[in-house]
């Protein structure tokens, strides 16, 4: 196995297949393609055809250099062709018996010597493995799709698995131009291992009608920077493809948030099974296309809402960073604001935080000298909720303990005007427990902005059971006029994004725990896999791993999902001081200021 992985076939030419054919013709690797589909195989040539005319075009690749590529992949429909292959590499339906099938024929046409990978990102490498007469060279070999423009691959081992078969397939990944990651033989390996629990538990959300498809998709792209949302995701995955990887996972796990939700069932028994079938949680232009159209779910834009409250001027209960982000997003919205604080020094340091900010934006070019002196102006700081007599909304984002925020919405229930509405900003507390403070708790929503709140765009809008339609209208009306996106949810620990991204995070720190993966590689694995701006790690730290640890704590607590607990080793971290970038050290240690 020391030799280089000059010849490689792939056997099965569906969409990842021949994307692996391209990746490895390219870096001059002679390709065999087989797929007993004779039409498969020629448009696997097309496809190869038409993306190195493309690259021509660009200027990415020269004639010659495409003739090259071309002249390198070769297809057949005979399995026997992978003869003299150095590798073979099997993306074939996620199906055991078609996968030891191939497994087991693969055994009479290769060399002794020949490397044997499968493209498996839910059935156990070992278990196929244990079909070949040389398990020792058989392993998983798991790109992303699109494979040309993902960079990470996941190479599997078993414990049956050679090391220098290991080597030999990280470093052909490494001349690639790919980034490998070697993890161990369990369902998911890293990146879907933490993705489809994410995935599984979103679909769930749905099903449960918590919030709209529309609303949830948009909630994890804008709240977390994610390239698309959960079900828009498991429509370009398959939710037939979603529902086998699951199942997979919760037969290992035993983990109920690794159980297939109930939908994912039903619709893949329906044929729903996604863009590849042309509907799926949306409806698409036809099947395989990416365009979503118009069906009896999609919201209807102008439809008759209750009419909303006049609101002209806002409070902002704080002095934080958290207050003086929201405060400078309404100023600059050209609503008069009133910035209080337990003191007047204290409201008038979050003021001058503002003027920094608005200066940070003049200096980039954002915005006039003009327009940020009349942004400062229309705020008016305050030592006294007193200040609040004539606000028409009143916005608390102080410190997220229950008991303050009560304290606090009894104070505003006193000094602001009656039709005032009353906002907290809370990610994770219950806002009608913040409503029963007041004597006016339908006048009481949550409004859940996230930080940094002048550039993120998502706002939570969280309606109670008593919550009135005019005053959920009225906030829609005003993050629309404060250039934000709101999103309806109800009354539940985390809202959307926090219910969905922690649990997420919790699995993550799970794997660490369980010595399955390095900080480093899931990290990676989560950046280039799943295209999250952050990895779990280094987001957990820029949080604040006391924050995580309680939101974690309310989701186990409201949910009872033994799934939910909080990871030991949080706790562990938490305890002893290291809450992250604050203290200097998380997961990872960090240069003091």
């Amino acid at each position: 196995m020391d030799a280089p992985l000059n010849t490689v076939a792939v056997i099965g030419l569906g969409t990842m297949g021949t994307g692996i054919t391209e990746v490895l013709a390219r870096a001059g690797r002679e390709v065999i393609g087989i797929d007993i589909c004779q039409a498969a195989a020629s448009r696997a040539v097309e496809s190869l055809e038409a993306s190195t005319a493309r690259a021509v075009r660009r200027e990415r690749l020269t004639e010659e250099e495409r003739r090259g590529i071309l002249t390198r992949f070769r297809t057949f429909t005979d399995l026997r062709a992978a003869a003299d292959a150095d590798l073979v590499i099997e993306v074939v339906p996620e199906s055991y018996e078609v996968k030891q099938q191939v497994v087991r024929e693969l055994d009479a046409v290769v060399r002794p010597g020949t490397i044997i990978a499968t493209g498996t990102n839910a059935l156990s490498v070992t278990r196929l493995a244990a079909e070949s007469q040389r398990p020792e060279r058989v392993l998983g070999l798991h790109f992303f799709n699109p494979a040309p423009a993902m960079k990470l691959v996941e190479v599997v081992s078993s414990v049956l698995t050679a090391p220098a078969a290991v080597a030999a397939v990280t470093d052909l990944a490494l001349a690639l131009g790919k980034e490998p990651v070697a993890v161990g033989d369990r369902p998911g390996f890293v990146a879907d291992g933490l993705l489809f629990g994410y995935l599984n538990q979103a679909a769930a959300m749905y099903e449960a009608k918590y919030a709209s498809r529309e609303d949830i998709d948009a909630a994890m792209r804008l709240g977390c920077g994610l390239p698309m949302g959960p079900l828009a995701l498991l429509d370009l995955i398959g939710v037939d493809t979603a529902r086998t990887v699951l199942d997979a996972m919760y037969a290992e796990s035993q983990d109920r948030l690794h159980a297939p939700a109930p939908i994912l069932r039903q619709l893949s028994e329906a044929g729903l099974t996604g863009r590849k079938a042309g509907r799926g949680f949306y409806t698409y232009a036809e099947a395989g296309s990416p365009e979503v159209v118009r069906d009896a779910l999609t919201p209807v834009e102008d439809e008759e809402r209750a009419p909303g409250r006049t609101v002209r001027s806002v409070g902002v209960a704080g002095s934080g960073t958290m207050a003086s982000g929201i405060a400078e997003v309404f100023a600059k919205a050209g609503f008069s604001v009133v910035l209080a604080a337990r003191t007047e020094e204290k409201a008038q340091t979050a003021k001058s935080r503002i003027g920094k900010s608005l200066s940070r934006s003049v200096d980039k070019g954002r915005m006039t000298a003009e327009a940020a002196a009349q942004t400062l102006e229309r705020i008016t700081p305050a030592g006294s909720y007193e200040a609040f007599a004539d606000v028409d909304l009143a916005l608390e984002a102080v410190a997220e303990d229950l008991d303050i925020k009560r304290q606090l919405f009894a104070t505003l229930d006193k000094v602001c005007k009656p039709g005032a509405i009353l906002a907290t900003t809370t990610s994770s507390l219950p806002v009608v427990a913040c409503a029963r403070a007041t004597s006016r708790p339908r006048d009481v929503i949550g409004m859940h902005f996230f930080n940094p709140a002048p550039a993120m765009k998502l706002v939570e809008v969280v309606r109670t059971v008593v919550t009135t339609d005019d005053v959920r209208a009225t906030v829609r009306e005003v993050c629309t006029k404060i250039r934000k996106h709101p999103v309806d949810c109800g009354d539940r620990a985390g809202f959307i994004v926090n219910a969905l991204l922690f649990p997420y995070l919790n699995n993550a720190i799970k794997m660490v725990e369980e010595h399955y993966a390095s900080l480093d590689d899931i990290d990676a694995a989560m950046k280039l896999g799943g295209g999250y701006p952050m990895g779990p790690f280094e987001l957990l730290d820029v949080v604040g791993l006391d924050v995580s640890l309680a939101i974690e704590k309310v989701l186990h607590r409201e949910f009872r999902d033994p799934g939910l607990a909080p990871a030991p080793l949080l706790e562990h971290l938490v305890a002893a001081g290291c809450l992250g970038r604050k203290t200097g050290r998380g997961f990872r240690e960090y240069a003091r200021r």
